[in-house]
């Protein structure tokens, strides 16, 4: 056996007869049980392979030429004892498995360091696999921070389940997030149902750099901005920096997240200083919303509501409005200053 799906002889790869293969057997039963392959049409030459493959036909004798009908009722017999018997030696197998590879799952999960304490893992897919056992073994906490915009739905859907497994299994859960999260419907679903199960989010306007630990036995962080290369992290010192010196202090300045489409006044106030930042600069609006990891339809509601706090109409008078605004607070804030030295 080499691991690939082992074919069961005499059986079809849907474990039936076609319908053809049924029709022909019981033309050869109308004709007393024999037929010569000569006999057989064109069209019917797979429903013969069929009925050959399983049994029900078989050749002569003492004419090769010459096909036999076989019972039914005693092939189905010996094949059922026969596929039992693989059934059996099949789930044996399968039992057998896991402790046979556990030796090499160990070995590929806890690699001999090549660098000390800080094991270096390229190409996403090894990595991303390395973090799922993690995460999937782990025994109380998991500490996540995932910079960037919200996730495609297709991945919440199919994280969802372990997270909420996670859960149940006791693992607390804090994840920090981008503020445009909380503008993503299908996040915001994820995040509720995550929440409700015990799970902790909270947003962040502020750039921090991706983070993942584990049990504080592990951490990972990115080496390549590309993701294609990460540093996984055993050191009980690093880990506690890396702890209580940047996640902590990140979670402490973020805001409670939990899947509501309430928008804090603090998060929609701090997203449209960037906005008007970057109108400033002159950087287009598909940029604008990418850089925020929101849509260009959800900048858009937020040119709208500025244009109506602002009174204009158009986004020519919002540019002038707002940089007419940034020229009256950068003169007052000098205001005290040249007073006081007259």
């Amino acid at each position: 056996m080499n691991g690939r799906n082992d074919a069961i002889p005499g059986v079809s790869a849907t474990g039936t007869l076609s319908t053809g293969a049924h029709d022909l057997y019981l033309a050869v039963i109308r004709a007393h049980g024999r037929i010569a392959r000569g006999e057989i049409e064109e069209h019917d030459y797979s429903h013969l392979s069929e009925l050959l493959d399983i049994g029900l036909l078989t050749p002569d004798m003492d004419d090769p030429q010459i096909l036999v009908a076989v019972d039914p009722q005693q092939l189905a017999t010996g094949l059922s004892a026969l596929w039992q018997r693989q059934a059996l030696a099949l789930l044996s197998r399968a039992i057998a498995v896991p402790g046979d590879l556990q030796g090499l799952a160990d070995a590929f999960h806890r690699p001999e360091p090549s660098g000390g304490i800080i094991e270096y893992v390229r190409g996403k897919a090894l990595i991303s696999q390395r973090i799922n056992h993690a995460v999937t073994t782990a025994k109380e906490e998991i500490l996540a921070a995932q910079p960037g915009g919200p996730r495609p739905p297709d991945v919440l859907s199919r994280v969802l389940d372990d997270d909420l497994a996670d859960l149940e299994r006791g693992i607390a859960v804090r994840t920090i997030y981008h503020p445009s999260t909380r503008y993503h419907a299908p996040t915001r679903d994820y995040v509720a149902k995550i929440t409700e199960a015990g799970g902790r989010f909270r947003t962040l306007d502020e750039p921090y750099t991706r983070l993942i630990i584990v049990d504080r036995q592990l951490a990972v962080i990115p080496v390549a901005e590309d993701l294609n290369l990460a540093a996984f992290i055993h050191d009980p010192a690093v880990i506690h920096f890396l702890v209580h010196e940047v996640f902590e202090r990140n979670w402490n300045r973020g805001l409670d997240f939990t899947g509501g489409r309430t928008v804090p006044q603090q998060v929609v106030s701090r997203m449209r200083q960037t906005i008007i930042d970057l109108l400033l600069e002159g950087t287009n609006h598909r940029v604008i919303a990418r850089r925020l990891g929101i849509s260009e339809r959800t900048l858009a509601r937020h040119l709208a509501e500025m244009r109506e706090d602002y009174n204009v109409e158009s986004l020519f008078q919002l540019g002038w409005a707002l940089a007419r605004s940034s020229q009256e607070t950068d003169e007052s804030s000098r205001l005290p200053a040249a007073s006081g030295g007259a």
